[in-house]
């Protein structure tokens, strides 16, 4: 065999071996890869994913369904709020709950109901000052520090169309200290290094839409 041949067949089978290697590589890749031509088609798989951002985009509002279950009585209240005040926000109004639930039972453990009126419904306030008058009577008083809030959700929600009233139910559970003491001072109940867990579940309502951004209590349980 002459060396013009025998150089020729080498090479071609130099070829052969880089074409089936190049298509081993080229096997393995996954995925789709876009086209480098402009205008070129594109894959069905593409265009089949379009929808699927629509459907995200119109999707559950999360400020909602973070908080109660989707398609529940109190996601549509919740929704209704919304659609009449569009600044409403449960997140927002969630923390706005923690801290007046703070505001509120600190001023009943000191006996200073007056501070906190405006936002007691007319018989929520009644039914606390009370409390605090019979306290007082029998010469107790209450030392109390605020340690925090554990855990603050919603239970339950409710929209009146014609009166725009939005109420939420919440469940709240807080804690602190607390140290009962008689008209001689000393300690009858309680300890000032010994923290409790306070569980309330309040209602606050508000006319949604209105100039007045404060939610006031209306029901208390536990």
């Amino acid at each position: 065999m002459n060396s013009p041949l025998l150089q020729l067949l080498v090479l071609a089978g130099i070829a052969v071996f880089l074409i089936l290697r190049l298509r081993s590589v080229l096997g393995t890749r996954d995925g789709f890869e876009k086209s480098s031509v402009p205008g070129a088609e594109q894959p069905a798989r593409a265009t089949q994913r379009r929808p699927e951002f629509e459907v995200i985009e119109g999707g559950p509002d999360e400020d909602i369904t973070d908080h109660v279950p989707q398609g529940s009585d109190a996601a549509d209240a919740l929704a209704r709020m919304k659609s009449a005040d569009p600044d409403f926000s449960v997140s927002e109004f969630l923390q706005g709950a923690r801290g007046a639930y703070e505001m509120i039972l600190m001023a009943f453990e000191k006996g200073d109901m007056e501070s906190v009126k405006p936002f007691l419904a007319e018989d929520v306030y009644e039914s606390f000052d009370e409390v605090v008058r019979e306290r007082e009577a029998q010469g107790l008083t209450i030392e109390a520090e605020f340690v925090g809030v554990r855990e603050v959700s919603v239970v339950d929600a409710t929209f009146d169309t014609s009166s725009r009233l939005g109420e939420v139910t919440v469940r709240l559970v807080g804690e602190l200290t607390s140290v009962v003491k008689n008209a001689e001072g000393e300690v009858i109940e309680g300890s000032p290094t010994e923290v409790r867990r306070q569980k309330d579940v309040w209602t606050f309502a508000r006319v949604m839409g209105s100039d007045d951004p404060n939610w006031q209590l209306v029901a208390t349980s536990e």
